[in-house]
């Protein structure tokens, strides 16, 4: 028994002996900041699937803004000027699946709604 507690003694010892202790420091190639800066104006320039809401004058479409964002606080919305008019246009979606799932959420409260679909970039 008084050697298996010496044993043990040992093990511990030399364990904790060369237990390491360091610093991590990470060096990233100044490129990757080029790479992120191209991906996200890609992304931008990317056309999405989004669902027009209601049109007319400045401050109508002002008002259906505002109700539209209470009634999808988690959508991006925005008033777009098409002459004549302005038009609310609710959601960035990249694919139809996703479009036309909220699509059919979004007619129940505005059922004059319509999906736009991107425009094609030549």
């Amino acid at each position: 028994m008084k050697s298996l507690f010496i044993i043990a003694v040992i093990t511990f010892s030399t364990t904790m002996g060369l237990a390491q202790q360091g610093k991590v420091s990470i060096e990233q190639d100044d490129r990757i900041i080029d790479l992120l800066d191209i991906y996200k104006s890609s992304n931008q320039e990317y056309e999405y699937y989004r669902i027009q809401v209601g049109f007319g004058s400045f401050d109508k479409a002002q008002r259906i803004k505002e109700s539209v964002e209470i009634d999808f606080p988690d959508l991006f919305s925005k008033i777009d000027f098409d002459s004549p008019t302005y038009r609310v246009r609710l959601g960035r979606f990249k694919t139809k699946l996703q479009a036309e799932r909220m699509f059919n959420e979004v007619r129940v409260k505005y059922p004059d709604a319509m999906l736009l679909k991107p425009k094609k970039s030549t």
